[in-house]
């Protein structure tokens, strides 16, 4: 019976790629989600008054030095929150997308052979090649460890070799975050257009556009980055990211 050694085979894959991925367990890392967001919640009400203190007023040097630090720790907060929900969601999709794969396989394997078309190839996987995956994640591991300028070389050659793997676009994604944690906020905006035309319909277009919203802010330019967030909650109103532009925009798009 082949049908008992394609589970063992599929089952031992699925345990691989669970112990492969999980860089926290889910309640650990949701737990550290909380702590992150609560953190930047403090830093953008400290951050809203020291620009309240500085408005109408010649800027001290002291007072433009805690803005500008506060600003840069929101930053590299949000890029670790980021990083965070990546992982499980990325965790929780493989592990629904593996299990997907074993039932089809199973449910071709129970049709009669005439039904089956054996002498067609079988085909194309949906999911990634262990070998996309790992190099995918090999490359996101810099960013993790703060090696942004490796991390973002990795990242590209990664979508260079493999632009049509399911993985390119979110490889993408990270590009253009490993630019915004490096302060290249030219580049990061860059990286994520060229998300944004390439795969329009990827999970992480919105997230992308936010990240733009925020290089613009970064830069200075408060008008587009408005309108990149209402541009944003247009496009994927059902989207997380479209939640968290309206926030953004509810506090006036100051930050």
């Amino acid at each position: 019976m082949r049908r008992p050694a394609l589970i063992a085979a599929l089952l031992v894959a699925l345990a691989w790629s669970g112990s492969a991925f999980a860089l926290f367990g889910d309640d650990e890392a949701r737990a550290q989600i909380q702590q992150l967001r609560q953190q930047v919640q403090a830093d953008e009400q400290r951050l809203a008054k020291l620009e309240a203190a500085a408005a109408g007023q010649a800027t001290g040097l002291d007072l433009a030095s805690q803005i500008q630090s506060l600003r840069n720790e929101m930053a590299d907060l949000r890029g670790k929150l980021e990083v965070m929900q990546h992982q499980i969601e990325t965790d929780e999709k493989r592990q629904k997308d593996l299990y997907l794969d074993i039932d089809t396989r199973l449910r071709k394997l129970e049709q009669p052979a005439e039904q089956t078309g054996a002498a067609q190839p079988p085909a194309a996987e949906a999911v990634p090649t262990p070998e996309e995956t790992q190099a995918y994640e090999a490359a996101l591991a810099q960013l993790r460890s703060g090696k942004y300028a490796q991390g973002v070389r990795a990242l590209e050659a990664f979508v260079a070799a493999h632009p049509a793997s399911a993985l390119a676009p979110s490889a993408q994604y990270w590009v253009g975050n490993g630019y915004f944690a490096q302060g290249n906020y030219k580049g990061a905006i860059a990286a994520q257009q060229k998300l944004l035309a390439g795969w329009p319909a990827s999970p992480k277009a919105p997230d992308a556009m936010l990240n733009i919203a925020s290089s613009q802010q970064a830069l200075g330019e408060r008008v587009a980055a408005r309108k990149t967030l209402e541009a944003l909650i247009a496009k994927y109103p059902k989207s997380e990211a479209a939640a968290s532009a309206k926030q953004r925009l509810g506090g006036g798009a100051k930050r």
